[in-house]
């Protein structure tokens, strides 16, 4: 089976990171029901220096180049990828899509509406490359301007639920979603950044399997009926959005947790095991 992780910062990673999207690798290689591939169609990491993802210097030197690929960007979000998925699904094959976007947009780009008619054609556009595509979703996970922006609060909050709305309409048995459980929150760390950013050893928990999360508590809203969009939304006018991608200033992370809960900017990252998420669309 074919998994492409779609995301952000949390997903690229940067230089000097483990990712954990190594984290996934070594889960799906130690899994009894493979073989299993990450894919896509970029391998590097964020480098700050140079301000370009230019980076392979991971720091799990037995991550091998071929599960690097993934479909993750600097600064970018559901607008970015929008307008990509489709190519990366068509040329990449994927089975399964791992999706944890939306924060950059709800702090840059776009307010909550607008970001989820973005994740409504991704959707679509996904799904035309491959009617029969399966894709799990991660909530946004407020960062620490929630706890002192209330309507940057209500704007994450109101996204999850347009999310977990746009996953109800759009759930087909030839194209299940999954709306995987939002991760616990936890006492906050200092303000550093607009977005949590994974740090070398602090992404186990990214990935760390949850079946209990998986089968327990999978988190389904009720459905209302829409078309979904077939193209991005622009961004809104009332906002000055910075230049996309990169020339975003680099979010810094926290500090190393190996082998521990990862907590970024005062959130335990948890989501659910992708394979158990497979196991309950079928």
């Amino acid at each position: 089976m074919r998994f492409m992780c779609v995301g952000d910062s949390m997903t690229i990673g940067r230089a000097g990171d483990f990712t954990w999207r190594y984290r996934m690798w070594q889960h799906l290689e130690a899994a009894p029901d493979g073989p299993h591939e990450l894919v896509g169609p970029r391998t590097t990491l964020y480098d700050a220096e140079t301000n370009t993802a230019s980076s392979s210097a991971y720091a799990a030197a037995d991550f091998p180049p071929a599960a690097r690929r993934h479909l993750a960007g600097w600064g970018e979000g559901w607008l970015h990828m929008a307008p990509l998925i489709a190519d990366a699904v068509t040329a990449h094959r994927p089975d399964v899509l791992l999706v944890s976007l939306g924060l950059i947009d709800l702090g840059f780009y776009t307010d909550s509406a607008r970001t989820a008619e973005n994740a409504a054609a991704f959707l679509s556009s996904a799904r035309e490359a491959n009617p029969h595509i399966r894709v799990v979703l991660l909530p946004v996970i407020p960062n620490i301007r929630a706890e002192t922006d209330a309507p940057f609060a209500a704007e994450c909050a109101h996204f999850n639920t347009l999310l977990a709305k746009a996953v109800a309409d759009l759930d087909t048995p030839g194209s299940p979603l999954l709306l995987a459980s939002h991760p616990r929150r936890t006492t906050s760390t200092p303000p550093r950044t607009t977005a949590p950013t994974p740090t070398p050893q602090a992404n186990t928990t990214s990935q760390r399997p949850s079946r209990t999360r998986c089968t327990r508590h999978g988190s389904w809203a009720p459905a209302t009926r829409g078309r979904p969009p077939q193209a991005p939304a622009e961004p809104s006018r009332r906002e000055t959005p910075p230049t996309p991608g990169p020339a975003t200033a680099p979010p810094r992370s926290c500090e190393d947790h190996d082998g521990a809960n990862t907590v970024e900017h005062g959130v335990t990252m948890a989501p659910i095991d992708p394979l158990v998420a497979v196991e309950r669309m079928d």
